[in-house]
């Protein structure tokens, strides 16, 4: 089908690129992409061309309505037959009145306190319609919606400049390494550290808060050994139903059929969360602050009584004192609320000041970057975004890979919203009737006794996004698990 971007250069649209005779895209030197501009190396057709639809010509975003297209064109006439104005001379300030704002700011103009400071753009005449978006396998990537894109402008920079950070990043690892997949997410993944931290960073200009980086340490947040661990207690899932597994092994219940339900991107979707800004302070009389985060101190764990239901706060049974971070005991202080256990007593904590929205740019990018990738399918880019998530999560604790962000805390708070995350998952499913059989790590919920896809009139919505769960395995009880390939 024919691209009306490409009209009159006498490219037609193809989903696969140029391609050299060992079946990798063939790379050319830079030139600019006939639909945005920006250098690429790759063709389409024979002409420069972004792959995978990344490209997005700047009106992709304009609506164009009829009557808007009739001004334009109307004022576009006007401006050819009339004689263009002397410049305006700009007065001088009057005594006591602010200045006006500058009508251009750059990438890294300033916020002025919280507010972000609106470019004063001349009016343009409306763009022409987008092109018709090529046909893709895969689900639609979302859209941004306009809250989206505001969020972006505290930074001085549009969404598509982060993107183009990790597509950047793909198309010259593919280049590097002659358009072999293999190796060039295998180069991508040794990166993902510090361009992770880099994207990160980016995402932060402009924000209201500066974080501590480097906070001193804590010894209750500090290994034990090398390869040991700390003193904190996350809510890790390893839990099985035992009165059902006791009913299937006494042989009382009929054998059934188990489905593993996955959780895409856990870790991902786990950096939204409530994390400290500052160095964390003692606070000798406890108790819980929401406008705080941090690590609690409680004499025990809270009692629970629901056998059908996994404990909020894993499998671990030890007596005495026990250390949270903030993602878990905001989960108990839900299940108080829901009536099915003691709200969490807390004896001292180690807080600061808190905000949900510390990571909230750098999920959105990664979330957005994900589903683009899947869309298109390309299995570069989703490995490599996993990849950026992943080690972000794993490596901001005490690792001598990442020496950029030294901050244990949001490491458990983070793997600990993970685990919260699929519990409430768990609930829902228990809620709307479907059995819990088993709850595993970040990802996996074993679950029995019903639908669970919503379009069948479940409780999921069966995909590969972030808020969508997918179907990873099935097996029947008492039987041995056969695995799927």
């Amino acid at each position: 089908m024919a691209d009306p971007a490409l009209a009159g250069t006498g490219v037609t649209y193809d989903a696969h690129a140029d391609r050299a005779p060992d079946g990798h895209p063939e790379t050319y030197p830079p030139a600019p992409c006939v639909r945005c501009g920006r250098p690429v190396r790759f063709r389409i057709g024979g002409r420069p061309s972004h792959l995978g639809g990344w490209c997005v010509p700047a009106a992709a975003d304009a609506p164009a309505t009829a009557p808007v297209q009739a001004a334009a064109d109307q004022a576009t006439a006007a401006s050819a037959v009339v004689p263009a104005a002397p410049p305006a001379t700009v007065p001088a300030p009057v005594p006591g009145t602010a200045p006006a704002a500058e009508s251009v700011l750059g990438d890294q103009a300033p916020a002025v306190g919280a507010a972000a400071v609106v470019d004063q753009a001349p009016a343009i005449p409306a763009a022409a319609p987008a092109p018709a978006a090529p046909h893709r396998a895969g689900p639609a990537p979302s859209t941004p919606s306009a809250r989206f894109r505001a969020e972006y402008a505290g930074t001085g920079r549009p969404l598509a400049f982060y993107l183009d950070m990790i597509t950047s990043a793909v198309e010259e690892a593919l280049e590097e390494h002659g358009g072999d997949t293999e190796a060039a997410t295998a180069a991508l993944e040794k990166k993902a550290i510090p361009n992770g931290m880099d994207l990160f960073d980016k995402t932060r200009v402009g924000a209201v808060y500066e974080h501590t980086v480097y906070p001193e340490r804590l010894e209750f947040l500090s290994k034990k050994s090398r390869n040991g661990a700390d003193d904190i207690w996350e809510g890790r899932h390893k839990w099985e139903n035992a009165p059902l597994m006791a009913a299937l092994k006494a042989g009382t219940l009929a054998e059934i059929a188990v489905d593993v339900l996955d959780t895409n991107a856990a870790y991902c979707s786990a950096l939204k969360t409530h994390l400290p800004i500052g160095a964390l302070q003692h606070r000798p009389d406890g108790g819980w602050d929401p406008k705080r985060a941090g690590i609690y101190l409680l004499p025990k764990r809270p009692a629970w009584d629901h056998p059908h239901l996994p404990d909020p706060i894993g499998n671990r049974h030890e007596a005495g004192p026990v250390l949270l971070d903030e993602a878990t005991v905001r989960l108990l202080i839900r299940c108080h609320k829901l009536g099915l256990t003691e709200a969490p007593h807390i004896t001292e904590a180690w807080t600061s000041g808190a905000t949900e929205g510390m990571l909230e740019k750098f999920r959105r990018v990664l979330t957005q970057a994900r589903e683009n990738a899947i869309h298109d399918g390309d299995t570069v880019t989703e490995k490599y975004v996993k990849a950026i998530y992943a080690k972000f999560a794993s490596t901001i604790g005490e690792s001598a890979f990442n020496r950029d962000l030294r901050r244990p805390d949001w490491m458990h708070i983070i793997r600990s919203q993970a685990f919260a995350n699929l519990w409430y998952k768990s609930q829902r499913a228990h809620k709307a009737g479907l059995t819990i059989v088993a709850l595993r790590g970040t990802d996996e919920l074993h679950i029995t006794g019903g639908e669970w896809r919503k379009a069948s009139g479940g409780v999921f919505e069966e995909g590969r996004l972030t808020t969508q769960m997918k179907l990873k395995d099935q097996y029947t009880l008492p039987r041995t698990s056969t695995r799927s390939a």
